[in-house]
């Protein structure tokens, strides 16, 4: 039996020619021998809502050309609805770092308040102001305020779009239609602002909730942007589409900052590069459906009625009842989005 000094030798000769195509491949290159093959870093992305909803076919996407690209060291996996059912039980997981990365998806001013005033009825003229800005200097400094305050760090932002009203029994075209009508919002207070502000009663309620209220006749409707009335199944529920551009809904996908600290600056440049790719293709996917020809397009063969609302109207009443408020909360924030030009 060989002593243990020989049989140390025999082993390390063994695990070296083992390791990158053997001792000569080695020398060859100048590499330094690689002894085993570190564990990839396990990056996972929880999310509300599953592919074919636009956010969800994006990060599905980024998490495996991220997996791919980081040459075995990182792995990302993305779980749509199946691994945490509520948006703040998703960015709590992220704040504690027992997960990786996640998006507040439609609550993102609950837990970013810092984002609310971009919500604000009507104060986002269109994508492409929407887009600058947040692609631009007013992004950066909302993307240091989230990490100052919450540790996270701002992959990207994006957005679901203009919302406009899903209803059961009847079409919204003017404000008075909002009368008396129990309209699901989401759990912010700006949005019940704006619901209540036209002249509707809001209903907060966590999305998982929704399909069931509104088969029970808890609620009359609610808001969406088109892209996701087809992806989430409204229909199945609603007879009408009344398009009235009422709130742009920014979000924005984050990782632990902590997690984020400890990737190279490689893997941070690649995280990066690939979330704002992501971007572009939520973007597109939303804003390609975002009118009245192709929301006729997409929605009617599934049942639903596409109708124009009288968007002025909605906006002076916006301006008049709900705006002051906001303004003076806001201040040089407001004042910023307001007169931004792209």
């Amino acid at each position: 039996m060989p002593a243990t000094s020989e049989r140390r030798l025999i082993v390390n000769r063994r695990t070296l020619l083992r390791a990158g195509g053997g001792l000569a491949g080695i020398l060859a290159t100048g590499g330094a021998p690689v002894f085993a093959q570190a564990q990839p870093k396990k990056l996972v992305f929880a999310h509300i809502n599953a592919v074919p909803e636009s956010a969800a076919v994006a990060f599905d996407w980024m998490a495996k050309e991220l997996t791919a690209r980081s040459n075995g060291a990182l792995e990302m996996q993305f779980f749509g609805k199946t691994l945490i059912p509520q948006e703040l039980e998703i960015m709590n997981a992220v704040k504690s770092g027992s997960v990786a990365m996640g998006s507040p998806a439609g609550a993102a001013a609950t837990i970013f308040p810092e984002m609310g005033a971009f919500l604000v009825p009507y104060l986002v003229k269109d994508y492409a102001t929407a887009y600058a800005m947040f692609n631009g200097k007013v992004g950066d400094k909302l993307s240091k305020q989230i990490e100052d305050n919450y540790k996270l760090k701002v992959l990207c932002y994006f957005d679901y779009g203009f919302r406009h009203f899903w209803t059961s029994k009847k079409p919204i075209v003017e404000p008075r239609d909002l009368r008396g009508m129990k309209i699901r919002v989401q759990q912010s207070k700006i949005f019940g602002d704006t619901i209540n502000g036209l002249g509707g009663n809001a209903v907060p309620m966590a999305y998982g909730e929704v399909i069931t209220a509104a088969k029970q006749g808890v609620i009359d409707g609610g808001d969406l942007p088109v892209v996701n009335m087809k992806a989430l199944k409204i229909y199945e529920v609603s007879k009408y589409a009344s398009l009235t551009y009422h709130n742009y809904g920014p979000t924005n996908a984050v990782m632990n900052l902590d997690i984020w600290n400890g990737l190279t600056g490689d893997q941070q440049k690649l995280v990066l590069d690939l979330s704002r790719a992501a971007q572009e293709k939520i973007r597109q996917q939303t804003e390609s459906v975002d009118n009245f020809v192709e929301a006729k397009a997409l929605l009617e063969p599934l049942g639903m009625t596409v109708v124009e609302a009288k968007v002025d109207e909605f906006r002076k009443v916006a301006q008049q009842k709900i705006w002051p408020a906001y303004k003076s909360q806001y201040g040089a924030l407001w004042d910023e989005i307001e007169g931004f030009k792209a």
